[in-house]
């Protein structure tokens, strides 16, 4: 494996660098990677549970600024996708945005919908600050219910 690849691992490497961690996995998992952020979150969580909730509150962070960033890759892609203004689909979803309008990104932390769809309000052009605050919300009760609820269901952890 290349040098830098293994360095990078080093320096993100739970529990040494965790917060980090879930930053960076966090922001990359709301662009439209397919990544999900809450494996680490939980694994953080289970190693400290005294940084639940800076651990959820870093989330929340990345995850909304990754979000921020699908915003505006949606904003810059306004041009590709008008060869597809006029299909029907299209025209329902965007109908559907612009009544919403920023409060849509509420729905930001569903599974592979909510990233798109911060991408989808920059295309539309939805103010920028009302819709990382919508994502902000969204993203941040995601967190809390998911982690809250992995510890619920395995209080002991995972065993290998």
């Amino acid at each position: 494996m290349e040098a830098w690849i293994e360095e990078l691992l080093a320096l993100l490497a739970l529990p040494q660098y965790g917060l980090s961690t879930v930053f960076v996995v966090s922001f990359i998992s709301a662009t439209l990677l397919p990544l999900g952020s809450e494996p680490v979150v939980f694994g953080l969580i289970k190693l400290s549970p005294e940084l639940f909730w800076p651990t959820i509150l870093v989330a929340t962070v990345g995850n909304t600024l990754g979000g921020a960033v699908s915003w505006a890759m949606g904003l810059a892609s306004h041009q590709v996708v008008d060869k597809y203004r006029h299909s029907s689909t299209h025209l329902r979803a965007l109908d559907w945005l612009e009544r919403i309008g920023p409060k849509a990104c509420l729905l930001s932390w569903l599974p592979g919908v909510g990233d798109p769809l911060c991408a989808i309000a920059g295309w539309l052009k939805l103010s920028f600050w009302p819709c990382v605050f919508y994502m902000a919300i969204g993203k941040f009760a995601r967190y809390v219910v998911m982690t809250s609820a992995l510890l619920w269901v395995f209080p002991g952890g995972f065993k290998l």
